[in-house]
């Protein structure tokens, strides 16, 4: 079932963006947008929504209180071209919040929050042990690609972009080490070099200064490797 979405904002420009966005996610579908919460509210009323992009300096009922005016409010993403309401937005219990300009890479990493929260809440302790985590990465302008995370053997850096490799193939997609290591679960992955990061069970053996996954070698960074053999070893039996 997909996840039902809401846009509140006053910018038509802003609206297009996430609505651009949400489009080219297939777990996403956009309900409907608004330019006033005022409307938004009076949706509310009928409708059913998983969550609300919203916008926060907005004519007559700002952003703010805006949310305190739900009695039972969905998920909530906050997107703003300022950034002082965040301590404020997040004593309310919102999930993320969005600074405009929105990058891609920054909206999909609220929406892995948002399907994070979505399979906590609604599925229990035993579903979620059977689950199969997966993330959507975008490998061209029009396809998102689902990625299961227990299938990533190894990420490498190619300055702009990153190579996945996967037990079930290999893409290219643009985006910084940094910021994909940051989407993944700390437990599993974890960073050897500033141009790897690899998957923690798909190591085969560790030898000197360097990792062995699938008869390749990748060499651990001087910088990283007290942390990396320390994870390792914890990670044993």
């Amino acid at each position: 079932m997909k996840i039902k979405c809401l846009i509140i904002d006053d910018e038509p420009l802003a609206i297009n963006v996430i609505k651009n966005y949400i489009e080219q996610i297939e777990d996403l579908e956009l309900v409907n947008t608004f330019s006033n919460s005022i409307e938004g509210l009076n949706f509310l009323k009928n409708n059913t929504i998983d969550v609300i992009f919203l916008d926060i300096n907005m004519p007559v009922l700002d952003g703010i209180n805006f949310i305190k005016s739900l009695e039972n409010p969905p998920l909530l993403i906050i997107t703003s071209a300022y950034d002082q309401f965040a301590i404020e937005t997040y004593e309310l219990d919102v999930l993320d919040y969005l600074v405009k300009p929105i990058e891609f890479p920054r909206l999909m990493k609220a929406v892995n929050k948002i399907n994070k929260r979505l399979n906590n809440t609604t599925k229990t302790p035993q579903e979620n042990s059977k689950e199969n985590p997966f993330i959507f990465v975008k490998i061209d302008k029009k396809k998102m690609k689902k990625i299961f995370l227990n299938e990533i053997l190894v990420i490498e850096s190619l300055k702009d972009y990153l190579k996945i490799s996967t037990t079930s193939g290999k893409f290219i997609i643009h985006s910084t080490l940094s910021d994909f290591t940051g989407l993944l679960p700390e437990r599993d992955f974890i960073r050897i070099h500033r141009s790897y990061t690899i998957a923690i069970d798909k190591i085969d053996a560790v030898e000197g200064n360097s990792i062995e996954i699938e008869g390749l070698r990748y060499v651990i960074g001087r910088s990283y490797i007290d942390e990396v053999k320390q994870k390792i070893l914890n990670s044993s039996i």
